[in-house]
């Protein structure tokens, strides 16, 4: 997903757009979060997804890759939709934002460790700019309810942007700030902007969550009509034609 050949007005309107349907769209079915994400495996062992492993110095001299870490409610949502989007390399669900060193997924539930449900969007910057991908992010959750998306309850759901430091903390001010000067959403935009502390990655039956199970009740009911829109609009911007 590049803005080669689209001008940044361009691009801002169609994420704003597209942003406006998912959410009108999907705002009712997220209250099937906690109904459905009970439907777990019976045996969850901690994750062993890790850092990619360094590449060769003439692989790392060829390309840079950048990483944003980004929460927005249930991390398989915003899986999916990165997941999609061309110049996005890797994308591991985890958690970030907390006091509590590896914490299981039972832990952050209770809201007890202070983190959040998060991506880490591993992308390459010469297809896919950072602040292209804060766009994408605000157009597919609800950046206006403290510590919470939908029905989905708790500081684990809370609206949030993690940065490296001051280039990316100024690139996320600068769209939190245009967004509310356009009056995109009714209600002001609390999405924290914080540095970023640890990441821990999730549980491995998250990882890759709905290309594994897009037939489980949740995934049908929220993150399809997500996909399904991206795709319609974005096809050009994606890895692989729908």
């Amino acid at each position: 997903m590049t803005c080669h050949g689209l001008n940044a007005g361009a691009w801002r309107a169609g994420a704003i757009a597209f942003g406006l349907v998912a959410l009108a769209g999907c705002a009712t079915l997220l209250g099937l979060h906690d109904v459905f994400r009970g439907e777990r495996p019976a045996e969850a062992k901690p994750s062993s997804v890790a850092a990619a492993a360094p590449e060769g110095k003439d692989q790392m001299s060829e390309r840079k890759t950048e990483s944003a870490v980004l929460a927005g409610g249930c991390f398989w949502c915003l899986e999916a939709v990165f997941e999609e989007l061309q110049g996005v390399e890797q994308v591991v669900s985890g958690y970030s934002g907390g006091k509590t060193a590896n914490p299981t997924y039972e832990q952050v539930c209770s809201g007890a460790t202070g983190h959040a449900e998060c991506v880490r969007v591993t992308f390459d910057p010469a297809v896919l700019t950072y602040r292209d991908l804060l766009l994408v992010f605000f157009a597919f959750h609800d950046p206006t309810t403290p510590n919470r998306q939908g029905a989905d309850v708790g500081t684990q759901y809370r609206s949030a942007i993690f940065h490296d430091g001051p280039a990316q903390q100024a690139a996320a001010e600068q769209v939190v700030a245009e967004l509310t000067r356009q009056k995109v959403f009714d209600d002001p935009i609390v999405t924290q902007i914080a540095p970023l502390g640890a990441f821990y990655a999730a549980e491995d039956y998250h990882q890759g969550y709905y290309g594994r199970n897009a037939s489980q009740p949740y995934c049908r009911a929220v993150i399809s009509p997500k996909l399904a829109k991206l795709r319609k609009m974005y096809a050009e911007r994606l890895k692989t034609a729908p």
